[in-house]
This record gives structure tokens, sequence and C-alpha cells, in this order.
């Protein structure tokens, strides 16, 4: 005799512990990764990066040194606990921006949830960055992590081309590229800035300055190399007959652009 399906209600009701414990899961990793963080950054600073070894991290800690070994690969990699769990977030902004949005104004939202990582404890941001001025290991580690920010977010701008696009003479490829590494410079410029003021001032309104910036020199600019190749596709257009106005728009056309599209064509009409 066949066994009776399991409704969509029983489904969800086996899945939701599941869930539950993944993210208990997620948070009690999250919370020992910042444990070994702050015993490895104490133990850094009073006795020096080089003096610490793996197990007095550990030890500082209350944990065995295989459970160290279970969060990090390397002494070096405890100072940034954060790095792979905001990434996460960065990419998950990302895969959630409405269809409207500007790709660039995505990649400065994108972007903002490193800020919040170091915002939301700025002494130890602070004491961090110290560290990684004095340490060229710890520092090379530091530009490590920020070149993964940059090439998910040049794969996201790139990933706005039709691939039948990226022809001889078009700058949309190259335009992806800068735009990325310049969001990414113009957010370390000013996070620097504030790790240098002891973590003090108004974080997010300095980025957004600094992301006003960027979306005025690179904002217009990308798409503009399709006219090299073939007819570059006006972001909206629009037309009247009689009464009635009909308007086309790409889905990634800032909602101004839109408006002063339709704006213009009633003028006309």
């Amino acid at each position: 005799m066949s066994q009776p399906a399991k409704s969509s209600r029983t489904s969800a009701r086996a899945d939701a512990p599941e869930s539950a414990a993944g993210t208990r899961a997620a948070a009690q990793r999250l919370k020992m990764r910042r444990e070994l963080a702050a015993a490895a950054m104490e133990l850094f600073a009073t006795k020096g990066y080089e003096a610490t070894t793996v197990d007095e991290i550990a030890a500082a800690a209350g944990v065995a040194r295989r459970t160290f070994f279970r969060h990090f690969r390397s002494k070096e990699e405890a100072i940034f606990p954060d790095h792979d769990d905001t990434l996460v977030r960065a990419e998950a902004v990302l895969n959630a921006a409405p269809s409207h949005e500007h790709p660039l104004d995505t990649v400065c939202r994108g972007i903002k949830e490193v800020m919040r990582m170091y915002a939301a404890s700025p002494s130890v941001s602070v004491a961090r960055y110290r560290l990684t001025r004095e340490v060229p290991t710890l520092r090379e580690r530091e530009i490590a992590s920020v070149a993964r920010y940059e090439r998910l977010f040049t794969r996201y701008l790139l990933g706005h081309f039709d691939e039948h696009d990226h022809i001889d003479g078009n700058d949309d490829p190259l335009l992806a590229e800068v735009a990325a590494s310049a969001v990414v410079t113009a957010h370390n410029h000013v996070l620097r800035r504030w790790l240098r003021a002891g973590g003090e001032g108004d974080l997010e309104g300095q980025l957004d300055h600094a992301f006003a910036i960027v979306r005025d020199t690179f904002g217009s600019g990308i798409g503009a190399g399709r006219a090299m190749g073939r007819p570059a596709r006006p972001a909206a257009s629009a037309r009247t007959s009689g009464d009635v106005l009909v308007t086309v728009a790409r889905t990634d056309a800032p909602l101004d652009e839109v408006m002063r599209t339709i704006q213009r064509a009633l003028k006309d009409a």
C-alpha cells in the first residue's frame, strides 16, 4: 500500500527545528571565534605577536588546541574572526537587490556590512588596526580579506552586462572592475580615517559622502562602452500615440531617469 504524501504543513514543521538548530550552531560558532580572537588580541598586546603560540591562545580562551584549529588555520587568521560571515552578508545584500536599483548603489550598500562589522566594536577594531600596522603578516592577511570583497563586487557588476556585449572596444568590463575597486578604496579610506581617530565620528555619514563621489564618477559611465560595439540601449524610452503613453525601461534603470523620460515625452506630446 502506498504511503500518503506528507503535507506541506508537516514538512514545514519538520524543517523548522533543523533551521533553528542551524542558526544556533552558527551563532555558537561565531561566539567561539570571537572568544578566540579576543584571547589572541590580548596575548598579542601583552606578549607580542611573534612570542604568542596557538597553545597559549587556546588556553587563554579555555579550550583545547584542536578546538582552535576547528575555527582557524593559523594564529594570524584568528585576528579577523568576522570576515567570512560579513562576506556572506554582503553577498546576501547583492542577491536581494531590487531590480530598479543601480548596480553601483547595490554594491555601496553591500560593503556597508563591512563597515558595520568594524563599528560594532570600535575599541576592538582600533586595537586590531594598530596591531596590523605593526605586524606585516597580519597586514597581508587583511589585504587578502579586502581582495575577497573586491572580487565579489566586481563579479556582481560584471553580471549586469550581457555576455554578448563583452566585445572589443566595450569599456563595461573595465568600468565594472574600476568601479568595484573604487567602492572598496573609498570604504577603506574612510574606515582608516575613523580608526586613526580612535573609532570616533560619524562613520556612516562619511561613508555616504565618499560613495556619492564614486557614484558621480562611475555611475553614469557604466554601460556607455556599448556604443563602440553596437548601439547602446537607452535606460528608458517613451513614445506617445494619441492619448496613450508607452514607456520601456531596463530593469536596472534608475527611477529618476525613468521619470525624466516620461516627463519629456509628456511635454513633447
